[in-house]
């Protein structure tokens, strides 16, 4: 007898709904004691201001969170986006203008959105990914090295080198004369305890950004009075809020009289690149380590962020994406829906609201360290090793994107970077149009070429030179049967080749070539339930 499946009961439901909240609540939990000190340090690394960054993971718990279809995935300011955020709060002049581009960002998102534009980010070539995400975590960890030996500067202009090595290196030189020791001492302690805190099992469940926090209030607190001590700009700083009302005037609006000024539309338009690349980037990673295989609409997590961003653009905070650290956090701690991020958005609410004043005794030198580790795993050693193993194809976009968004900029570097992947694209799909076999028949030689399965235009060079190159004399076979689409100008090289060839005493024999080809659309697969599987459960 077949199986039935019946639609879930009300009761159903609420017990589902009841046991997922016994397993996102604590999540919640988890993932806002590894936000806060993110936040904060994402924001100090972007140059903003603090309260900018809590007031973003507000936003991406609350508002993106809300309207996501993953049900993992957590939003907020992401690493990723700290070289855009500093480089462009200075070029423009001032934060309310920043502000308005962090809203047409989101504006552009939402219009990628409607434009079903979800699968952007398979259009970019892994290789310069991986080097744009790894030059950030270099400048992350230079833009970092003041904060983390009590040097309370930062670089002027664009965190990039160009035009500023002098800057760059007179910043990194001053910080290493004016070591603060109680700040290096916080730092270095981090460092040890983010290096070594995985690998204690019975540890590992506690976050080991939370431990780093709770060192860097600590030892503030012994290094007090002492000359050790911590000063009042080596700590963060955000406002003391009394209430709801106090809290709407540290709200800060954009600045809608610089909405034609070309500047902040490229500023724009940058933030939602980079945003919608890792956004969707981290998704599909979240989505491999959800245990119940969920596959989230992408499309609609553009339409999320998008809205985020426009909120937090309104209300004065920083570009956010769904970020890999926090999402991963979220899938460990055991979280079953959205419902684990939306809480750990109320959460980071509440603390602003009412423990502003142990927040304001966090070390910067502690959360530097956090993203001075957080700089280290982007550009880890084994990542160069790996990306060398894969060949020269993959390593020298990796390294070129690197080499270019360090010394000129982002959005300029991955262009760069894109540049060369497509060539190595390009060069590989000319390299592999057929398979070419050499046998006997009789006495005379017969080669046997099989076309590959899509043969374009940029496989006309190859074919060509091929076929003059074939010897006289022999018997050629030019086979077509694996072939889903040839280019009209290799069907017109093969056709020409076939009528001169009797002159070079090659026969040539066409096996199952058609006279031309169209584009074919994929074909469309009819899917049904498979045994057992409960056709309304949400993937």
């Amino acid at each position: 007898m077949k199986d039935i499946h019946l639609p879930p009961t009300r009761a159903g439901v609420g017990h589902s709904l009841l046991n997922n909240l016994g397993k996102d609540f604590p999540a919640s939990i988890v993932v806002f004691l590894v936000a806060l000190p993110l936040c904060l340090g994402i924001a100090l690394a972007s140059g903003a201001p603090l309260f900018a960054g809590l007031l973003t993971g507000i936003i991406g718990g609350l508002v993106t969170a809300s309207i996501s279809g993953s049900q993992l995935s957590v939003s907020g300011p992401a690493a990723g986006l700290t070289v855009i955020v500093a480089a462009a709060i200075i070029s423009l002049g001032n934060y309310q203008t920043f502000l308005l581009a962090v809203l047409l960002a989101g504006v552009l998102q939402l219009l990628l959105s409607f434009l079903k534009a979800g699968t952007i980010a398979s259009y970019f070539p892994s290789a310069v990914i991986e080097g744009m995400l790894a030059a950030i975590g270099i400048i992350l960890i230079l833009k970092q090295l003041p904060h983390a030996v009590g040097y309370d500067a930062d670089y002027e202009g664009s965190v990039s080198f160009q035009g500023n090595q002098e800057n760059t290196f007179s910043t990194l030189m001053h910080s290493v004369r004016a070591i603060s020791i109680g700040p290096a001492i916080i730092s270095m302690s981090s460092l040890i305890i983010l290096v070594l805190w995985p690998r204690v099992k019975k540890l590992r469940h506690i976050p080991g950004p939370l431990v780093v926090v709770a060192l860097g209030v600590f030892l503030n607190k012994v290094f007090s009075g002492t000359s050790f001590s911590v000063q009042d700009d080596q700590l963060v700083r955000i406002p003391i809020v009394n209430g709801l009302s106090d809290l709407a005037s540290h709200i800060v609006m954009p600045d809608f009289s610089h909405i034609t000024d070309p500047q902040v539309w490229t500023v724009a338009l940058t933030i939602a690149i980079v945003a919608s690349l890792e956004s969707l980037l981290s998704l599909e990673a979240v989505d491999k380590i959800d245990p119940l295989r969920r596959v989230s609409p992408t499309n609609r997590e553009l339409l999320a962020q998008g809205t985020g961003n426009i909120v937090s653009g309104l209300l004065g905070g920083l570009p956010m994406t769904a970020v890999i650290v926090r999402s991963s956090a979220n899938a460990n701690a055991g979280a079953r829906s959205r419902a684990s991020a939306i809480m750990h958005g109320c959460w980071l609410f509440l603390s602003l609201l009412f423990i502003p004043g142990i927040i304001n005794t966090i070390p910067l030198s502690s959360l530097a360290a956090i993203l001075l580790f957080t700089g280290y795993k982007l550009a880890r050693l084994s990542l160069f090793k790996k990306m060398y193993r894969e060949g020269w194809n993959q390593f020298v976009p990796f390294i070129v994107t690197i080499t270019a968004v360090v010394l000129i900029d982002l959005l300029r570097g991955v262009a760069i970077g894109m540049v060369i992947g497509i060539f190595y694209i390009l060069r590989n799909n000319m390299r592999n149009p057929y398979c070419y076999t050499i046998s006997k028949n009789g006495a005379k030689k017969q080669i046997h070429i099989q076309l590959a399965e899509e043969v374009s235009f940029l496989n006309k060079a190859a074919i060509s030179r091929t076929l003059n190159q074939l010897p006289q004399g022999v018997n050629v076979i030019i086979d077509g049967s694996n072939s889903r689409y040839i280019d009209h100008d290799v069907l017109e090289i093969i056709n020409n080749f076939k009528h001169s060839a009797y002159s070079k005493g090659i026969i040539v024999q066409l096996k199952d070539i058609k006279k031309c080809y169209d584009i074919q659309e994929p074909e469309k697969v009819s899917v049904g339930f498979l045994k057992n599987e409960d056709p309304h459960t949400d993937t």
